[in-house]
C-alpha cells in the first residue's frame, strides 16, 4: 500500500503562480488603459462643462449688469437679490447656486467659474473637499483657476486652466487639456 498524498508540490505551487502572473500581465495593462480614458474623459467633460459655463454665464451678465434682479432660492456666493455692479462683478442666480461674477464672466474661484459649470452636484458653492470626491482638485492664482483630475501619474499634467478676462468686455479663456499625466 502506497500512503495518500497530502500535500502540493513545490511544481504545482509554481504553476500556479506562473499562471497567476501571466493572467496580470495580460490584464493590467487593459485595466491602465480604461483607467486612463476615464480620467482623459473626466477632463474632457469638465472642461467642456468649464466652457460652456463661462460663455452661459457671459451672456447673462451683460444681459443683467446694471438691473435689478429677483431674490434667488439658491444658496451661494454674494447678496440676496444677486446684483452686478457698473464694473461687472457681484453675483448671479443659476438654478443651483449663486454664481460670483468678475467683469461679467464667472470668476476663477470655487464660487465662481466651478459653481457656474456644476462640477460636483451640490447646492451652492463646492468645498474642495466636495471636489476631492468627485475626483477634481483646483489651484487658484492671479486670475485663473487650474482644474485638476486626480487618479494619474500626475495631476498637474492632466487639467486645464480657466483665466478670467483682465478687462471689462473680453471674454475667459479656457485652455487646451494637458493630457500627459492622466
Amino acid at each position: 500500500m502506497r500512503p495518500t498524498r497530502r500535500g502540493i508540490t513545490i511544481v504545482e505551487v509554481v504553476v500556479v503562480i506562473v499562471a497567476i502572473g501571466l493572467i496580470a500581465a495580460l490584464a493590467l495593462p487593459h485595466l491602465g488603459g480604461r483607467q486612463r480614458e476615464q480620467r482623459l474623459a473626466k477632463l474632457h467633460a469638465a472642461r467642456g462643462a468649464v466652457q460652456s459655463a463661462a460663455a452661459l454665464m457671459h451672456g447673462v451678465a451683460q444681459a443683467r449688469h446694471n438691473q435689478p434682479q429677483p431674490t434667488c432660492a439658491a444658496a451661494g456666493f454674494g447678496a440676496n437679490p444677486p446684483w452686478l455692479n457698473a464694473a461687472g462683478s457681484g453675483s448671479l442666480c443659476t438654478d443651483h447656486s449663486r454664481v460670483q461674477v468678475a467683469l461679467l464672466c464667472p470668476a476663477p474661484t470655487l464660487a465662481g467659474i466651478v459653481a457656474s459649470a456644476g462640477l460636483v452636484p451640490v447646492v451652492g458653492t463646492p468645498s474642495s473637499a466636495q471636489l476631492a470626491v468627485e475626483g477634481f482638485e483646483v489651484r487658484s492664482a492671479a486670475g485663473e483657476l487650474q482644474v485638476l483630475v486626480g487618479g494619474g501619474r500626475d495631476a498637474a499634467q492632466c487639467s486645464f486652466v480657466y483665466r478670467a478676462p483682465r478687462t471689462l468686455g473680453e471674454a475667459p479663456e479656457v485652455g487646451a487639456p494637458a493630457t500627459r499625466g492622466c
